[in-house]
């Protein structure tokens, strides 16, 4: 496994250590027809890197090394790990990244076939659906603001084929760039003046926590605080690890983002039918935090890989595991996930449900606003616009 255990992304690491500390006892042996492996899991740290990433996929990858690499989190990590093991000829199974985004990182079409390299996730497409379905909620069509970067988020949003515009603009939307942005900004206000033009209350972003706060208290000081912003990337997470006065700032914000999981979802482990609420529960009793998104899909990935080594032909030989990956359909905490559907030969999709940030007691809490792309998931919340 190679896992962000320091650097900016450690946050999401956080879920991943704690999920394979919880199964590996569970993990350490495995049957595959009539005989009986041991599993050795080990993790490396990609130090929020991707030049540490590969390193990592190198080290572990070496001879009699891993049969198969788990990793996830890191726009550029992310698809290094994926690189790696593609050039190294080891399986590799990723998540928490846009398919779309996976497969333009690594230089590659949609329907370009990858032989050692899975992932599973939902698409730009899927986002957008659920933010526009936000947006009719909020006030129905009109203006909608776009902050988004210079890097890749940025230009894959706005790409006119795999982008938002395509879904949203069916929809009856119409978006305007607001001007891409150096993450990190020292300001916003080219931003702000041209939300100011356009007359749009609502914003859709992919920025950091930061830099959103940073928008907000721009547009809020000029007298133009949007009526509702929807963030994806960091914002699918607890503001709490930002700075105080971001905090402080976004919990003044309708901030409104995706849940690919929750302790709502109606899920159960593979491995021994440990429900969605229960996997929360017992990482919030041994960190003493709350739960984030990515724990359901770290564990589904454990879920997965030991699936994969349990049918695999040979569990030793790497490409009768990779052959297993592509075959997989499995129902696990995460959800359905079926490499054998698409939308690419390498990716699962899950679906999006749409949820608000919601002040409490102790801290943001993420209510399920939203439904309409995922029924299976209840509804927690109202969505609340500013007024």
């Amino acid at each position: 496994m190679v896992a962000p255990l320091t650097g900016r992304l450690a946050p999401l690491g956080e879920p991943l250590t704690h999920v394979v500390r919880a199964l590996a006892p569970r993990l350490s042996r495995l049957r595959n027809g009539g005989r009986t492996h041991d599993v050795v899991l080990t993790v490396r740290d990609s130090r929020s890197d991707p030049g540490a990433a590969r390193q990592a996929v190198r080290e572990l990858a070496g001879p009699g090394g891993a049969r198969l690499v788990l990793t996830m989190a890191g726009t550029r990590v992310l698809p290094a790990v994926a690189a790696a093991c593609e050039e190294a000829g080891v399986p590799c199974l990723s998540t928490t990244f846009p398919w779309q985004a996976y497969m333009h990182a690594r230089g590659a079409g949609p329907a370009h076939r990858f032989r050692w390299t899975y992932h599973f996730a939902w698409g730009l497409d899927d986002i957008a659906r659920v933010f526009a379905g936000l947006w009719e909620q909020a006030g129905g069509p009109g203006p909608v603001g776009c902050l988004w970067n210079d890097d890749l988020q940025g230009s894959l949003l706005r790409d006119p084929r795999h982008g938002f515009g395509p879904v949203t603009a069916a929809r009856g939307h119409t978006l305007v760039d607001l001007g891409a942005y150096r993450e990190g900004a020292a300001g916003f206000a080219a931003q702000v003046e041209r939300m100011r033009e356009c007359g749009a209350e609502l914003i859709t972003s992919a920025a950091t926590a930061a830099d959103l706060a940073l928008f907000h208290r721009r547009a809020r000081e000029a007298g133009r605080p949007p009526r509702l912003i929807t963030c994806s990337r960091w914002l699918t997470y607890p503001h709490t690890h930002a700075a105080p006065e971001a905090q402080a700032e976004l919990a003044e914000a309708r901030v409104a983002t995706l849940v690919y999981w929750s302790p709502d979802h109606p899920y159960r482990s593979s491995l021994d039918g440990t429900t969605c609420a229960e996997l929360a529960h017992s990482y919030q009793r041994a960190t003493g935090r709350g739960w984030l998104q990515p724990l359901g899909l770290a564990h589904a990935l454990l879920e997965t890989a030991r699936h994969a080594l349990a049918v695999a032909a040979d569990p030793e030989d790497r490409a009768s595991v990779a052959l297993a990956l592509a075959e997989t359909r499995l129902d696990t905490i995460a959800g359905p996930l079926d490499w054998t559907r698409g939308p690419t030969p390498n990716v699962a999709l899950l679906p999006l449900a749409g949820g608000q940030w919601h002040p409490g007691p102790g801290g943001p809490r993420l209510s399920l606003v939203s439904n309409a792309d995922h029924p299976a998931v209840p509804l927690t919340g109202d969505l609340t616009p500013a007024r």
